[in-house]
């Protein structure tokens, strides 16, 4: 999480409501149903956007942006597009996963979206947390339990460097027709990921 203002944008698949810690200054975009999460936890967005396909009752006394039901950018999209016309460089995504496949992947690519304009976003549900990684490295502290697996976004990743993990790896090209870095393990010591040139898709236990 960034020292910045954090962009959430809440999803209206489930929400881990104890992962859920938005900090003052924070702002919240509720993605269509994400809403009703929200409301449950108490929390009233900043911005509600979606075409409410997914939604009971669009409410009363919130900014809302409409957006039609026939659309190229996801509402979850759409949501990071405003956000960065906003300023944020990091971004929270929670209720984006589980349920249907193809919405859970579709957030995944909007991780890649992120990353490819250089913020950060965050995919956080089902245990685990998703992030995008392009040209750059991400450090875990020895804290870090469970399972951590790495992908190549895209068709090649160049100068790929896994470090304190398991299994690592030095100056390997990943492709994205051979898992290579799935199922790593956290071994109790401080780890590195990074990547020369070429975006990688990074999930972890959480």
């Amino acid at each position: 999480m960034s020292a910045k203002p954090n962009c959430y944008i809440v999803g209206s698949m489930g929400i881990e409501k104890e992962k859920f810690c938005p900090r003052q200054g924070d702002y919240i975009i509720a993605a269509d149903g994400g809403y009703e999460h929200l409301h449950r936890l108490g929390y009233k967005p900043d911005l509600l956007v979606g075409d409410f396909d997914s939604i009971k009752k669009v409410p009363k006394g919130v900014n809302i942006v409409r957006l039609p039901k026939e659309k190229n950018d996801t509402d979850t999209l759409y949501a990071i597009k405003l956000g960065m016309e906003k300023g944020h460089t990091s971004f929270i995504i929670h209720g984006g996963m589980g349920g249907r496949a193809d919405h859970t992947l579709a957030n995944i690519q909007s991780l890649a979206y992120i990353a490819e304009r250089g913020a950060t976003g965050y995919l956080i549900g089902e245990g685990t947390v998703i992030t995008a990684l392009k040209d750059g490295k991400i450090s875990f502290s020895a804290e870090n339990k469970g399972i951590i697996s790495v992908f190549c976004n895209g068709s090649v990743a160049f100068g790929v460097n896994i470090r304190g993990l398991k299994y690592p790896l030095t100056d390997a090209t990943l492709t994205s027709d051979m898992p290579i870095g799935v199922s790593n393990e956290f071994i109790g010591s401080e780890g590195e990921v990074s990547v020369e040139k070429g975006t990688l898709i990074i999930m972890w236990s959480e």
